[in-house]
């Protein structure tokens, strides 16, 4: 069978997804599986075996590009349709193509544009986002393997990542301290630029460790605003790579401190030690899924919340001291 599944439109997410998306080849060998994907997150899908190619999606999801989407949809053949997405119009162009087999969550109102489909699960009983997805597969009938988190890179992406950090004074011989202080949702979900700074100052005078700071080219300001207070500067690698070189670069590291964001999953999936600093969210949906990782979190009244900018305090995040999450590092670091 020829499948076509749509991925999320976040990094996170895509990573998450990756477990159910295996199910399906583990369950038949013969599967076909082709990955329909936003700009943003392509690149996440190209490397791993049983993913047999990716089917870029347009920026925009209006009418007119759901109907281009659908037309090219309609022309590879696909037998089934594995909607990983709630919306409906993520559903519309596997309608409007005549897949066959249409699969997904009963969300959205698009119960009808579906062949098959399976209800959500209650939202009072959180369940983290890989077993979500993993929920999906069991929900129709199909087999869902064992969840590990994977990120599979070439032996060049890895050296490149290593000739870039070489050339701006890192060295293989100090631990690398990796820094992701933004969050594409909105400020409620970034610690303070202030607690990263003196946190980098902590690793600097106490341990001697080289700090790195990355993120998106938006997120360049945080980590200029962070490296500005520093007696020693830190090497700012924001807006400087693409998503895979991130991740090369992230395979390097010996530790990763981020927000709740799709950098903290794609370390984790890489193996890479991980300290995700929580706020608003709910770490029971959203946390690292699995060793070696750590996350602190001091929800206070108000959480959990939907705000993207905190009309408060933002006491979520402004009770995690920097001291906290150096005592917590150093069970990688020390």
């Amino acid at each position: 069978m020829k499948i076509l599944v749509r991925a999320p439109n976040w990094i996170g997410d895509s990573i998450l997804a990756v477990p159910a998306i295996q199910s399906l080849f583990q369950g038949d060998p013969e599967t076909e599986i082709w990955v329909a994907a936003k700009r943003w997150v392509k690149d996440l899908f190209l490397s791993y075996p049983f993913i047999k190619g990716v089917i870029l999606l347009p920026d925009r999801s209006d009418l007119n590009s759901l109907r281009r989407t659908a037309r090219e949809l309609k022309e590879s053949g696909f037998q089934a349709g594995l909607m990983l997405t709630n919306s409906f119009g993520s559903a519309l162009p596997f309608a409007w193509a005549r897949i066959p087999n249409r699969w997904g969550y009963a969300a959205d109102g698009r119960r009808a544009l579906l062949t098959r489909s399976v209800r959500r699960p209650a939202p009072e009983a959180p369940i983290h986002q890989v077993r979500y997805y993993l929920n999906l597969i069991s929900g129709l009938g199909l087999e869902a393997s064992e969840p590990v988190l994977s990120f599979p890179l070439d032996q060049q992406e890895i050296q490149e990542a290593e000739e870039l950090l070489s050339a701006e004074g890192i060295s293989s011989r100090t631990p690398l301290v990796l820094l992701n202080p933004g969050g594409y949702f909105g400020s409620a979900k970034r610690w303070p630029t202030a607690r990263f700074s003196a946190l980098a100052s902590l690793f600097q005078e106490r341990m001697q460790a080289q700090v790195v700071i990355v993120g998106s080219k938006n997120e360049t300001s945080l980590a200029r605003d962070i490296a500005k207070p520093l007696t020693s500067s830190p090497v700012i690698l924001a807006g400087r790579t693409s998503l895979r070189q991130l991740a090369a670069v992230i395979h390097t590291a010996d530790l990763c401190i981020t927000n709740d964001s799709g950098p903290m999953h794609l370390a984790n999936a890489l193996g890479t030690p991980v300290l995700a600093i929580f706020g608003p969210t709910d770490p029971e949906a959203t946390a690292p899924f699995q060793e070696p990782s750590a996350y602190l979190h001091k929800p206070p009244a108000c959480w959990p919340c939907a705000y993207r900018d905190c009309p408060f305090d933002h006491r979520c995040m402004e009770s995690i001291s920097p001291e906290e999450v150096f005592a917590v590092s150093q069970r990688w670091l020390a």
